[in-house]
């Protein structure tokens, strides 16, 4: 078993996530509930086939100690491992209101995730109040921080302004999968999991926004964000190579 699987849950009250406000016709619907199903079945299947290690876990055990929640920050493509490595927690997620953003949501409402439904372009101010509820209310929160649609391995804003509003950590994290398929024609070069594949974990020590942080010092935090996502990358691709190109001996 992953620490994931076994670190207690942080005690949570009670709420309501706001659904979906969005109409999509009837075969959208269908899609939505087609891909949704067979994304979740998938999830599950590969998810337990595969065969993890997990680098800086002290590093979440810091931020848990804080005490106010924290923000989980990492790069769409990992979409597929980390909905299994951090499953049944109640985590509150940002999705994007179109298409591809629900059938993703549903996906993960099915492995124990909460959908916040929002964008940096539609819907950001809403899904930000439903995350610093989450947050109040006990819940944890995630970003993709270069989605929905990219630049890819560009972070955003929004992990540091909720961090601003509500005190809580942002715990950068980064998923390595030794063996997979990456779909070359995705915006993100989204990766899947093959069977029983190696996979990694690798957790970088919480950053803090203190509630005082000014426009510039939004600025050097969203850098620092950066600066550890690209930090904790490196240190994944360097895991991923063959072990004669890592300089093994």
């Amino acid at each position: 078993m992953t620490p994931a699987e076994t670190a207690p849950r942080a005690p949570a009250t009670e709420f309501e996530l706001t659904p979906n406000r969005r109409a999509f016709t009837l075969p959208q619907r269908l899609k939505i509930a087609i891909a949704s199903g067979a994304g979740a079945a998938a999830v599950w299947l590969l998810g337990r086939s595969l065969r993890w290690e997990v680098h800086g876990w002290e590093n979440w055990e810091a931020a848990r100690r804080i005490g106010r929640g924290m923000i989980y920050a990492f790069w769409h493509r990992e979409i597929f491992p980390a909905t299994w490595f951090w499953r049944k927690r109640g985590i509150v997620v940002m999705t994007s209101q179109n298409f591809d953003g629900e059938y993703i949501a549903r996906i993960i409402e099915r492995h124990g995730y909460g959908a916040a439904r929002g964008s940096s372009s539609r819907g950001a101010i809403r899904a930000l109040a439903e995350m610093k509820k989450a947050l109040l209310a006990g819940r944890d929160a995630a970003f993709t921080t270069d989605g929905p649609r990219g630049p890819r391995f560009v972070a955003k804003l929004g992990p540091v302004l909720l961090a601003r509003m509500t005190g809580s950590p942002i715990l950068c994290f980064h998923i390595a999968i030794r063996h997979g398929r990456v779909f070359k024609k995705s915006w993100d070069l989204h990766k899947i999991p093959f069977p029983f594949s190696r996979a990694a974990v690798f957790i970088a020590p919480p950053i803090l926004v203190p509630p005082e942080t000014t426009k510039q010092g939004l600025a050097a935090r969203l850098a620092e964000l950066q600066a550890v996502q690209e930090g904790l990358q490196k240190r994944g691709e360097e895991w991923s190579r063959p072990a004669g190109s890592r300089g093994d001996r």
